[in-house]
C-alpha cells in the first residue's frame, strides 16, 4: 500500500458524485484521478481525469477494452499505484493520506495474481486470509462453510489448492476474499477459466453473497453476461477516460438501436451490396436455401429497411428482432470513442 499523501487535498464532499449516488453514501468516491508513465514525448497517459462513485451496498461493474486503463485505475484506488493526480476516498477517508485506515475493510481479488497459497488446503487458506485480515477464523467458520457450499468447493475443502484445476483455484481465490470481514471487495476477472456451469454458480451466489452480507464490489470483467447479471451499474472507460457511467437497465433502454435478422430467398447478392451501403449490416449468413441478413439500426432506418426489401419485392421467409445487449452497449460506445 501506498504511504505518500496525495497531490490533492479535497475533501470527499467535493468529488464528483457517480449518476444517483450521493457523497456522504458513497463507500467510494474516485476523483480527478490522473496517472502518466514516461516522460516528455514517450509519455503515456494511463489515467486521464477519472472520477466516479459508489454507493454502499451496490456491485458496479468496471469495463473498458484492453488498454482502456482499468487495471492502472484499481490498483491506484487501492494504493498499489501512486496517481499524477486526484484522490480516493473508501468510506470516506483518504487512501494516500491515512492507508491503513481506509484500507482496513477492503479486499481484492486481482487478476493474474498468485491470490492463494497453493500448498495450504482450500480450507486452510480462508482461515489463513482471515487470520491476516484481524479476524478470529473459528468465529467465521459457519460462513467459510457456507462460502464452501455456495461455490461448490465443501468436497474440495482438504485437498490442497495446487492439486486443483485452474476453475477450481479461482473460485478458491475468490472464497479466500469473501472468508474476511471486508466490506469492500475488488474482483478483477473473477470468472476467468471457470466452465460455463461455475460461471452461472459464481453469478447466482455473488449477487446472493452480496446481499446477504450488504457488500460494495467493484468488478472488472470482460464477460458481459455476468457483468449484467451482477452488476447494479456500470462505468465504462476507453483511452482512459470514463465515457459511460450508468445503471444497467437505463444503458440498455437508453441505446435506441437494435438488430434486425430478415430471411429471405429473394435477397441477392445485389440487395446483400445495396443493404451494405445504407445500413450497417452486422451479420450475412445462409439458411437453408434463403439468405438471412443481420442489420443494425434504429426506428427510423427500421421503415427505411422495409421500403428497401419492399421495392425490391422481397419476400420474407422470417424476421425477427434482436434486443440490444450489454455487450452491444460496449462495443458500439467505445468504437464510436474510437472514431
Amino acid at each position: 500500500m501506498a504511504t505518500q499523501g496525495s497531490s490533492s487535498e479535497r475533501p470527499v464532499e467535493e468529488a464528483t458524485p457517480a449518476r444517483g449516488v450521493e457523497p456522504s453514501a458513497a463507500a467510494l468516491v474516485v476523483d480527478g484521478l490522473s496517472k502518466r508513465f514516461g516522460s516528455g514525448a514517450d509519455a503515456v497517459t494511463a489515467v486521464d481525469n477519472v472520477s466516479f462513485s459508489v454507493g454502499r451496498g451496490s456491485v458496479v461493474g468496471l469495463l473498458g477494452p484492453n488498454g482502456a486503463g482499468k487495471t492502472t485505475t484499481i490498483k491506484c484506488i487501492l494504493g498499489m499505484v501512486l496517481p499524477d493526480e486526484g484522490s480516493v476516498h473508501i468510506q470516506g477517508v483518504d487512501v494516500y493520506q491515512e492507508p491503513r485506515s481506509a484500507c482496513a475493510d477492503v479486499d481484492a481479488m486481482l487478476e493474474g495474481a498468485r491470490n492463494d497459497y497453493w500448498r495450504l488446503t482450500v480450507q486452510e487458506n480462508l482461515r489463513y486470509f482471515a487470520t491476516i485480515g484481524g479476524v478470529d477464523p473459528d468465529s467465521v467458520s459457519d460462513r467459510h462453510d457456507r462460502l464452501l457450499d455456495q461455490l461448490d468447493l465443501a468436497e474440495k475443502a482438504d485437498q490442497p489448492v495446487r492439486s486443483l484445476s485452474r476453475g477450481m483455484k479461482q473460485k478458491v481465490s475468490l472464497a479466500s476474499v469473501l472468508a474476511t470481514d471486508a466490506s469492500v471487495i475488488f474482483l478483477d476477472e473473477p470468472t476467468l477459466g471457470l466452465d460455463v456451469e461455475s460461471s452461472l454458480t459464481l453469478r447466482r451466489e455473488l449477487r446472493r453473497i452480496v446481499e446477504e452480507r450488504d457488500l460494495t464490489v467493484i468488478l472488472s470483467s470482460h464477460d458481459m453476461d455476468v457483468i449484467e447479471a451482477v452488476c447494479d451499474r456500470v462505468v465504462i472507460m476507453n483511452e482512459g477516460e470514463v465515457i459511460a457511467n450508468d445503471a444497467v437497465g437505463r444503458l440498455l433502454s437508453d441505446f435506441e438501436t437494435q438488430r434486425v435478422r430478415v430471411t429471405s430467398a429473394d435477397i441477392d447478392d445485389h440487395l446483400q451490396r445495396e443493404l451494405g451501403t445504407r445500413f450497417e449490416v452486422t451479420d450475412v449468413s445462409t439458411v437453408d436455401a434463403a439468405t438471412r441478413i443481420e442489420v443494425t439500426t434504429d426506428s427510423d432506418g427500421l421503415y427505411e429497411l422495409f421500403d428497401v426489401l419492399r421495392v425490391n419485392d422481397v419476400r420474407l421467409d422470417a424476421m425477427t428482432t434482436v434486443e440490444p445487449d450489454l455487450e452491444d452497449v460496449f462495443v458500439r460506445l467505445t468504437s464510436a470513442e474510437r472514431r
